[in-house]
């Protein structure tokens, strides 16, 4: 369902959401640590999601073991510059790639800092090796609260000009966007874009909030979009992207079924939804998973696909010239 012709684009997919079974048995073997499970087929009931889990904090949990092996700087490194391979393996011409730095040390007592100096190494060095676009997004882990937030932010302002946009993920339910407006408002100082996951757990009023102060050009999720027509209406008018993630929805029970998701709806009535796969590593997909299997299964046409690819370039965090030039390529290929 892929269309050959367009750039295919991940605009949202977390850095550590996507690590390798391998790796996790390698590092644990390298580091002693201790894992569930020694043998590849053993672990991915650990840390990949077989069932629908009840919220998105159940889902978060199998995290667990992928933070467990990040053990040092080098660990950090390694899960970027495999995170490009993977996607150029799975035909990714772009990709947006996100991660929190508190998230990724707090396990071993790491440097936010130096996590992200790391990651920006690993994502560039692989972006050069496997000639694979990308942008790297920061996280603010909300439920960490906003002074951690400060913190956070101020790591990843090391490496300002390594970073395409911020973001605001983890526990939407309990640590609303309000706590973060002056976090954002120098985010966009500092020339960052800003994306904002919202109304994956809480109404639509989180998603008003994120484009109004926090200034988000586009939303993570939004599913809660649909409760609201002034707000589908204002999504239209000021072009904010939807970065959609059918599995993930469907595995964190926000939606009931991947024909209940209202990307098609949202496609059909022109807004700049896209495809992404948000957590590769623990949904046990990859994009073209999400265009060829769960897209149909959501009632996509193949031209809803090609409008929801075609959104993908128009939404990413990219300057004109770099788009064009992502068309070109693509041509030439």
């Amino acid at each position: 369902m892929i269309d050959p012709t367009l750039p295919l684009i991940d605009l949202h997919r977390h850095l550590d959401g996507s690590v390798r079974l391998q790796t996790i048995l390698d590092l644990g073997r390298q580091h002693h640590l201790a894992l569930p499970a020694w043998e590849l087929e053993a672990l991915r009931p650990y840390v990949q999601v077989t069932d629908p889990q009840p919220g998105v904090m159940a889902f978060i949990a199998k995290f667990k073991y992928m933070t467990k092996i990040l053990v040092d700087y080098a660990a950090c490194r390694r899960i970027a510059y495999e995170n490009i391979e993977d996607a150029r393996r799975e035909g990714i011409d772009y990709l947006e790639l996100r991660f929190s730095p508190a998230f990724m040390a707090r396990r071993h007592g790491l440097d936010p800092a130096a996590v992200v100096e790391a990651v920006v190494d690993g994502a560039e060095s692989g972006a050069d090796d496997f000639g694979v676009g990308v942008g790297l997004i920061g996280i603010i882990s909300r439920h960490f609260g906003p002074e951690n937030g400060w913190r956070e932010l101020e790591a990843l302002l090391t490496q300002r000009d390594h970073m395409a946009g911020l973001d605001l993920a983890g526990d939407e339910a309990n640590w609303p966007g309000e706590l973060f407006v002056a976090h954002f408002r120098r985010a966009r100082d500092a020339g960052w874009q800003i994306t904002v996951h919202a109304g994956e757990a809480v109404g639509p009023e989180s998603i008003w909030q994120a484009i109004d102060e926090l200034g988000a050009t586009r939303i993570g999720h939004c599913i809660s979009a649909n409760q609201d027509a002034a707000l589908l209406e204002a999504l239209h008018l000021r072009r904010i992207g939807i970065e959609a993630n059918l599995t993930s929805n469907v595995q964190t029970s926000t939606v009931p079924s991947y024909a209940e998701h209202p990307l098609r709806g949202w496609l059909e009535s022109g807004l700049l939804a896209s495809l992404n796969t948000d957590d590769p590593g623990i949904s046990g997909i990859d994009l073209p998973y999400e265009y060829d299997v769960a897209a149909p299964a959501a009632g996509l046409t193949p031209g809803l696909i090609r409008q929801a690819q075609r959104n993908a370039l128009e939404t990413a965090f990219l300057s004109p010239a770099e788009k064009a030039a992502l068309r070109e390529a693509k041509k030439q290929q």
